[in-house]
């Protein structure tokens, strides 16, 4: 998977599926929350820096809002991380590249 600015999407749909297998990053967000904004570039640059140990999603609350519920989101930005379909973290808020990156490296 390539990354810059080609994240996926995911929706109730593909979800599982994505998740499914080794280590993935799931960041729920909105299109109206500025930190979920700002941590978007964070997120391309870690996926180029993890590229092969990781992939990394995006779920938006708006449009998925069952995705939310089910994964207990109330605060965004809120990163869940699943190791082989099973939530290994989950981080709220958002914070630097390294930050992530060194809760991320525990996994992988």
């Amino acid at each position: 998977m390539t990354c810059n600015d080609k994240i996926p999407e995911l929706t109730n749909g593909e979800f599982d599926k994505f998740i499914k297998d080794g280590v993935v990053l799931v960041d729920f967000f909105a299109e109206w929350c500025m930190p979920c904004v700002m941590m978007a570039p964070v997120l391309e640059d870690l996926c180029d820096e993890l590229k092969g140990k990781i992939k990394i999603g995006k779920v938006n609350i708006e449009d998925n809002s069952e995705l939310a519920s089910k994964f207990n989101v109330s605060s965004i930005p809120n990163f869940v991380l699943f190791k082989d379909g099973k939530i290994v973290e989950q981080i709220i808020g958002s914070m630097t590249q390294e930050e992530l990156g060194e809760v991320i490296k525990g996994y992988v």
